[in-house]
């Protein structure tokens, strides 16, 4: 795969003159290589033989260049000589010596010659991938040494013992029974031998065994992957303080930071970093939490075996959960969320995906469970249950349960979302006319910062809701839950910047509440429609960009969408003037330590996700492959994802639609197609994979139909079609045969490389069988064609797939 579309348009033109010939062939499989040691590399993968050793510990790798990795991730702060002096030096000088002093703290250059060391990667390309990972781990762990960041990991090890402050027994009979969720699909990634290291997914605990146990992965991928991963989540800030080199000019070279927005240089004064991660201060406040819960029970409803975490476990967790998840839908109030004071269906909620981030699946399950079944007790034993008295938790609570049943890969949790959708959306309406009442109350006069968190807590729990419910239209093709109409007179979110204001001086955070502009979301709405570009901030936008859609969506349901031109114009106008007022947009002054292509706030990027997923719905409707999606068959979606190529016609207006689905890929080509594969899923937003399906199966489609129909191809469709050539080496392509099924294939192998949500595994083997049909016998395609999606059984696809 190469890294960029420039790197590949510049060595493509010398492969195709001097094409090295693939002598050397795998015992093992029908693999061949034009160089001997990239068979020897690849046969490993087979033999599973390690043979670099670390002379420092006692872990060892497939790779050189994964131990040379190893090495400046885990011992550079040791100071000692590093490995990359132990070979091939200028001349064969040998080791250099080791009299020099040894640093006081871990230097965040690289040294030139480990150049020299690094092997190339697969089929001869050099992997740059590998080169960016081994500059952005070194960096960290050389920052993060300097702030004194990084845990011994003897002692990161005992912080997952699942035996210290458990409240009663080990959880195992409580994950099986009939109050859990079934075995989820990522679960059976993981072989039995692996499950001793659930606890501790980033530190080997058994000297023979992989230096990485990663669950979750294929063995072969997980050790390419578990020190990028490792270093991933050691960069992460324990306490929440900012993450290093945030201001570095180059953010794909630094990690998971995301640059600030200097279009409003902030002053002195004005805060840069994030508040800091909630986290709980020692075992006596985990023993708070832990009566907490017991109280939280009162009708004893939690099973015996249940347990909670250590405390460093759920600070942990803790950390995961906002320096990674919240920052996608930032509903609660991260410097005001305490622990100790949390709702407890609340805290394991949010530790619960915390939990999903760093691997650790068993103990998220258990959480989760938890949090459900003492939400459900509240709601099913309060007296005169009014839903316009309905606590906020216990909406945020539902969310977040609701979020992590839909996405975990298994029907029931669609099934169980399903079920309470009405329940949630009933929530927020009666809290909503509370709120209403709260404002009138006070008759025009400015909120205590005190009342304004109470309130735009409730405004953006109602948009995170709402947000929800729109990517389950997006993904399932199911009803929308709510209207747009329930916003109507509803203030847009503030901007991040004031949502996560620290200002102890309520005078400072009034003068800055006063300067900021308010809109409600008819006004915003409105301005759209007449084309007016106009300043809100990036969850504003993220809301406008979900209303939108579900219009597009409602308006190719109605049996008078072919002939109504006129909602089609009004609607192409206003996602135009929302794109557009992207140029005007609030600028957010603080640093989110994650990493995304597009500057601003992540909240920006993933809206621009769904924009290009709306803007391809105005042309193809591919509801077939989303109503196979809600019953989790691989089968069932390919089989659908290769009967759906009718629906992609060739039209000038299709070229459009094309060109966003390029830009899709383009963005994975341009980082790195293997950097994304191992950081997106904890780094982006699952909406990127949600939205990405319908891009990539219309692109998959157009190209197939490029490379097969009988009328040749127009101009502009041959340059597109170029565009998407040149994001790929000529390897890539002749072991897979057409671009088509090269698109199908790489996107595949992008979602499932590393899995926090299930859903993310489903899609990614259901592109990989798409690509297997897009090079079958046409005549099995025709016959995958004319069968029913429900009548097409496994072994009819896999036929298909194999037929080549």
């Amino acid at each position: 795969m190469a890294p960029s579309a420039s790197s590949t348009a510049n060595n493509s033109p010398a492969k195709k003159t001097s094409a090295p010939e693939k002598k050397y062939k795998c015992q093992f499989c029908n693999r061949a290589f034009s160089r001997s040691e990239h068979r020897s590399r690849h046969e490993r993968s087979h033999t599973k033989e390690r043979p670099f050793k670390c002379l420092k510990c006692r872990s060892t790798f497939v790779r050189r260049d994964l131990l040379l990795r190893h090495d400046r991730t885990v011992h550079a702060k040791d100071g000692g000589v590093p490995l990359v002096s132990e070979g091939r030096r200028r001349g064969g000088a040998g080791v250099r010596k080791a009299s020099s002093p040894a640093p006081s703290k871990p230097s965040v250059s690289v040294d030139p010659t480990s150049l020299d060391q690094m092997e190339v990667g697969s089929e001869g390309m050099v992997d740059l991938e590998t080169a960016a990972m081994l500059m952005t781990d070194f960096q960290h762990k050389a920052a993060a040494a300097a702030t004194g960041q990084i845990h011994d990991r003897a002692e990161s090890d005992r912080s997952f013992s699942p035996g210290r402050g458990s409240i009663l027994d080990p959880p195992h009979s409580y994950l099986s029974g009939n109050a859990t969720l079934p075995q989820m699909p990522w679960d059976s990634l993981v072989s039995p031998t692996d499950s001793k290291h659930h606890m501790s997914p980033f530190v080997s605990q058994d000297p023979a065994s992989d230096s990485h146990g990663l669950p979750g992965m294929d063995r072969h991928v997980g050790d390419s992957l578990a020190p990028s991963l490792h270093s991933l989540v050691n960069s992460l800030p324990v306490s929440g303080n900012s993450t290093p080199n945030a201001l570095s000019p180059y953010p794909s070279m630094t990690g998971p930071v995301s640059p600030v927005n200097y279009r409003r240089s902030p002053g002195p004064s004005q805060a840069l970093t994030l508040p800091r991660a909630p986290q709980i201060n020692n075992d006596l406040e985990r023993d708070m939490i832990v009566e907490r819960i017991r109280n939280a029970d009162a009708l004893g409803v939690l099973p015996e075996s249940f347990q909670l975490p250590t405390t460093m476990a759920l600070n942990k967790y803790l950390s995961t959960y906002f320096n990674l998840y919240h920052h996608h839908l930032p509903f609660l109030h991260q410097e005001s969320f305490k622990p100790t004071t949390a709702s407890t269906p609340l805290l394991l909620a949010v530790l619960s995906i915390g939990s999903l981030y760093t691997f650790e699946r068993q103990h998220a399950f258990m959480l989760h469970v938890g949090s459900k079944m003492l939400v459900n007790q509240f709601l099913q034993h309060k007296d005169n249950f009014d839903s316009r008295k309905c606590p906020l938790w216990a909406m945020q609570s539902t969310l977040l349960n609701m979020v992590f049943e839909s996405w975990s890969g298994d029907p029931k949790g669609l099934e169980w979302t399903c079920s309470i959708k009405s329940l949630l959306a009933n929530m927020v309406s009666g809290n909503r006319y509370q709120l209403k009442l709260r404002t009138e109350a006070r008759e025009g006069r400015q909120p205590s910062r005190e009342e304004w968190i109470e309130d735009e807590s409730c405004r953006r729990t109602y948009y995170a809701v709402y947000i929800f419910f729109g990517m389950l239209t997006l993904t399932f093709n199911h009803t929308p839950a709510m209207s747009f109409d329930e916003f109507d007179n509803l203030e847009l979110p503030s901007s991040e910047s004031l949502w996560n204001l620290d200002v102890a001086d309520d005078e400072s955070w009034r003068r800055s509440f006063a300067s900021s502009t308010t809109m409600t979301v008819r006004e915003a709405h409105d301005c759209l429609f007449q084309g007016e570009q106009t300043r809100y901030s990036a969850f504003a936008t993220r809301v406008l960009i979900n209303a939108l859609f579900l219009q597009v969506w409602n308006h190719k349901r109605t049996f008078e969408a072919l002939q109504d031109v006129v909602t089609e114009y009004k609607l192409r106008l206003a996602l135009e003037t929302w794109e557009n007022s992207l140029e005007v947009c609030e600028p957010e002054t603080i640093v989110v330590p994650l990493s995304t292509p597009q500057n601003g706030h992540p909240l920006i990027f993933n809206s621009m996700a769904v924009y290009r997923n709306t803007r391809a719905r105005l042309e193809v409707d591919l509801k077939s492959i989303q109503e196979a999606l809600r019953y989790h068959s691989s089968y069932e979606v390919a089989a659908a994802m290769t009967v759906a190529r009718e629906k992609v016609k060739r039209s000038q207006e299709m070229n459009k639609v094309i060109k966003s689905c390029f830009e899709c890929i383009e963005i994975a080509a341009i980082r790195g197609i293997n950097w994304v594969a191992k950081t997106s899923a904890t780094n982006w937003s699952v909406e990127h994979p949600l939205c990405g399906l319908d891009l990539m199966v219309i692109l998959s489609l157009w190209l197939y139909r490029l490379e097969h129909d009988e009328e040749p191809a127009t101009e502009a469709e041959m340059a597109i079609y170029n565009k998407v050539r040149n994001l790929f080496d000529d390897d890539a392509l002749d072991s897979c045969g057409k671009l088509s099924s090269t698109v199908a294939r790489v996107w595949g192998n992008i979602l499932d490389g590393v899995v926090v949500w299930g859903i993310t595994k489903l899609m990614g083997e259901s592109f990989k069988l798409h690509s297997q049909a897009l090079v079958g016998y046409e005549d099995s395609l025709r016959v995958a064609k004319d069968q029913p999606i429900h009548a097409v059984p496994p072994k009819s696809l896999a036929s298909i797939g194999t037929a080549y």
